[in-house]
């Protein structure tokens, strides 16, 4: 007999034991209707921060390892430790942004005299934070981006730990954390760079979605919107959870909203982009007539797969290969497992994503870094492997983390 959807309070998936993760099958069911946004009843689903303060801990103590090996590599190498961090590549954009607005238009003229590409790709949630931290602090604007990065990134390890502790246990939540502080691309998390405000917004939309909390999860989808555009990635997730909702007339008019306010930071941005510029598809446009990027359904992507198998090519072209291929069949595994709904619609998405967008095929890897949710198969299986095989299988991943991080930014000339 299902229970009331107006007086149930079950979240969509309880936290369950390290074994395996909740079913979604039964999560999805009339039997466990929504919190509707009001407090958690069961103690063990709190997100108290001295419950999440090892996941915590260890994150900041295996990205600040991380950091002193390029720091130690970086002073060998006569190279400026900071400046690695805060002003190479897509973080000078930011700054840029931070420091003097939008592009007015397409044709752009640098500091050189030279022409430059347009700075319009680039999303306004972190140059925003940045440049208020920069306001109301002593900080330039590089080391406010940093604050802004790293403070973020506690919050995202914080979320992780909180899906994890919501889709089996503790344990598997803090083994998710780990896993995300020594993937190849973590040193990104440490640098002027994106990826941890949105792994932040996008740890805690999933979360608000498993608690059926769906007015913080449409709100927090809307802000993710407006920090990177692969947040098309969660707001499939919100919305396809919401569409489940209504078919089957749960937690009444909050997925409604829910789903309708997921895609308004996004499209919100979209449209200023075509004010400014004067058209309705100007992002897009633009795109790909000055950063030559678009989604080609991964064309350009398996034709590099390709002259990898078949050319020499460097370091970061394996690495991206391979992350892609694992991915895929992580992915794979998420849908085998029957992991929620919100969880493999994210997951498949967002390497859809990654996979179908022509370019940058070397930084694929690091595109893949708020896919946390790719790793929970992994974090599962750790979790029920003795103490020695994590400590072992940790460990390496740690050094393999730190070696790669110091390759990215002292031998490699691209971008991350």
């Amino acid at each position: 007999m299902s229970a009331d959807p107006a007086t149930s309070t079950k979240p969509l998936a309880e936290p369950a034991s390290a074994a395996h993760p909740r079913d979604p099958a039964a999560g999805w069911s009339s039997q466990a209707a929504a919190t509707a946004d009001g407090p958690p009843t069961d103690a063990g689903s709190r997100r108290r921060l001295p419950a999440a303060a090892p996941a915590l801990l260890a994150y900041v103590l295996l990205r600040a390892a991380g950091l002193i090996v390029l720091w130690i590599f970086s002073h060998r190498a006569g190279a400026d430790f900071w400046w690695l961090l805060h002003s190479r590549y897509d973080s000078t954009w930011y700054a840029q942004i931070a420091d003097q607005g939008y592009d007015q238009s397409l044709d752009n003229v640098g500091p050189d005299g030279k022409s430059r590409l347009p700075n319009l790709p680039f999303f306004p949630l972190y140059p925003g934070l940045t440049a208020g931290v920069a306001a109301v602090t002593p900080f330039s604007i590089p080391v406010a981006a940093l604050v802004v990065s790293w403070v973020a990134g506690i919050a995202a390890a914080w979320g992780i730990y909180a899906v994890g502790v919501q889709l089996a246990s503790r344990r598997v939540g803090l083994l998710l954390v780990v896993l995300w502080a020594v993937l190849p691309h973590a040193v990104v998390q440490n640098m002027a760079y994106t990826e941890t405000l949105f792994t932040a917004l996008v740890a805690w939309t999933l979360y608000a979605l498993l608690r059926r909390r769906w007015l913080t999860a449409g709100v927090l989808c809307l802000v993710a919107g407006f920090s990177r555009p692969t947040a098309s990635a969660l707001i499939a997730a919100v919305g396809v959870a919401a569409l489940v909702a209504v078919a089957r007339r749960q937690d009444g008019w909050r997925p409604w909203v829910a789903g309708l306010l997921a895609p308004l930071g996004y499209l919100g941005y979209l449209a200023w982009i075509g004010q400014r510029l004067g058209r309705v598809d100007a992002y897009f446009h633009m795109q790909s007539t000055t950063w030559k990027i678009g989604f080609d359904g991964g064309v350009d992507t398996f034709a590099t797969f390709r002259q990898v198998l078949t050319e020499a090519v460097p370091l970061s072209f394996y690495t991206s290969t391979l992350l892609m291929a694992i991915a895929a069949v992580l992915v794979v595994l998420l849908v085998l497992d029957r992991y929620p709904l919100p969880v493999v619609v994210y997951s498949l998405t967002f390497l859809i994503l990654t996979v179908g967008t022509e370019e940058y095929y070397w930084a694929k890897g690091r595109y893949l870094v708020p896919a946390f949710t790719l790793l929970l198969p992994v974090a599962l299986a750790l979790g029920k492997a003795r103490p020695r095989t994590r400590i072992l299988v940790l460990g390496l991943l740690a050094l393999i983390s730190a070696w790669y991080g110091t390759y990215l930014s002292l031998i490699w000339t691209a971008s991350p």
